[in-house]
């Protein structure tokens, strides 16, 4: 029984209903002007349906129409914040964005005509079943009423007040029938088109784009700090030398506070703050990675051929940090080794070389999840250019190659 009863105490059951009723005025509208609403023949009433019919279409040809009606089959055909019971989004599967295409044009055409053909019929079967009511009420006091509805009275007497909660039920349940038949139809009417559909999809791909990326400009830059943090403490903690401690406290300080600015930014992005934020670093800084894996402890040998100032800006930015994790898992897997460090720009190509020797017992090479060197490939691949990772003879390599075009 509640089950039965329950979509009777649902406000959106009413809403529907007000939403059916604020169509059907606008063909009482217009009926009153064309036939005329006293006491129309069964012929002039079908002329009501068909009357506002052209006027209906014309509404839907303005592309602001869809969105009109988009807005209102959202507000007040689906359970949202004005409902005992919250929507499940499905007010989602309807489009507030204006007509764009004839097809748009046509299907808001068909909707406004369902909305006005079920709104009136709902008006005019409320208003024959309110009427009924009244008779029922009159008749059970004994106090008949002139003949309002067309349904003959039966002669119970009193015992006709036990059907006005019958009537009162058919009433209810009739609105929540076409209400119900409105929420179904909104969706493939007002329904976003293809087009919208593939914009939205667009920009959801974007937005997970983005958080990857969000993603792995924090996994290297805080990565690569407490790396070497970590590398720097031990090593000082190890050394027991004053100066040693000294420079290795200076270099934990500088990676940190790179690491905070590259923090900022990126909370800067999140946030969708409008202030300036600095750069993201170029290869042309690279040095500062360099200088921080050798005061780790590490041995870093640099070659450079070709003028990496000509490299574009998102393909530096993004050979910084594949240098910036290659040389953090150097750190993190092999401790302070002997590195090999090739960049050269040639032949509108980028191509950037890492090598250290295999630690041992590791001939498989560096331990780890593989997070960094699969965010080492997907760089790579975002910029149209191939990275290889793994085990070359006695060493590990790290050998990415970019286009410069």
């Amino acid at each position: 029984m509640p089950r039965f009863l329950g979509p009777l105490a649902r406000t959106v059951t009413y809403t529907r209903w007000l939403h059916l009723l604020s169509a059907a005025a606008f063909a009482f509208v217009c009926g009153a002007v064309y036939p005329g609403l006293s006491s129309p023949s069964v012929r002039e009433w079908l002329l009501v349906y068909v009357v506002p019919l052209p006027f209906l279409v014309a509404f839907a040809l303005v592309p602001a129409a869809r969105r009109a009606e988009g807005l209102q089959a959202r507000l007040m055909l689906f359970p949202g914040g004005h409902a005992r019971v919250a929507g499940g989004g499905e007010e989602d599967r309807v489009s507030v964005a204006p007509s764009a295409s004839w097809r748009d044009r046509g299907r808001t055409a068909l909707w406004l005509v369902l909305r006005v053909v079920l709104g009136l019929s709902v008006a005019l079967a409320t208003g024959q079943l309110m009427a009924l009511v009244l008779e029922l009420i009159g008749a059970a006091a004994g106090r008949p009423v002139e003949t309002l509805s067309p349904v003959p009275l039966p002669d119970w007497g009193r015992a006709n007040a036990l059907l006005i909660p019958v009537v009162l039920l058919a009433l209810l349940f009739m609105v929540v029938g076409t209400g119900w038949l409105m929420a179904r139809a909104a969706p493939v009417l007002l329904g976003p088109s293809a087009a919208e559909r593939l914009a939205s999809l667009e920009a959801r791909t974007e937005r997970l784009l983005e958080r990857n990326r969000i993603a792995r400009e924090l996994h290297d830059s805080i990565g690569h700090a407490l790396t070497v943090a970590v590398v720097q403490a031990g090593a000082a903690r190890a050394a027991g030398d004053p100066a040693f401690t000294e420079r290795a406290l200076d270099a934990i300080e500088e990676t940190g506070r790179a690491a905070l600015e590259d923090l900022e930014r990126v909370l800067v992005v999140l946030r969708e703050a409008e202030q300036p934020v600095s750069g993201r670093p170029t290869l042309q800084e690279a040095d500062r990675l360099l200088d921080s894996a050798r005061a780790s402890g590490a041995k870093v040998e640099v070659t450079v051929a070709g003028p990496l100032e000509t490299v574009p800006g998102p393909v530096s930015r993004e050979g910084y940090r594949i240098l910036q994790e290659a040389l953090t898992n150097v750190l993190r897997h092999c401790g302070t080794v002997p590195v090999t460090v090739a960049l050269a720009v040639a032949d509108e190509r980028l191509t950037l070389e890492v090598r250290n020797p295999l630690p041992t017992g590791h001939a498989s090479g560096p331990g780890g999840t593989g997070s960094g060197l699969r965010g080492v490939r997907e760089r790579a691949a975002l910029l149209g250019g191939q990275a290889r990772t793994g085990p070359l003879g006695e060493e590990w390599q790290v050998h990415v190659e970019l286009p410069v075009t």
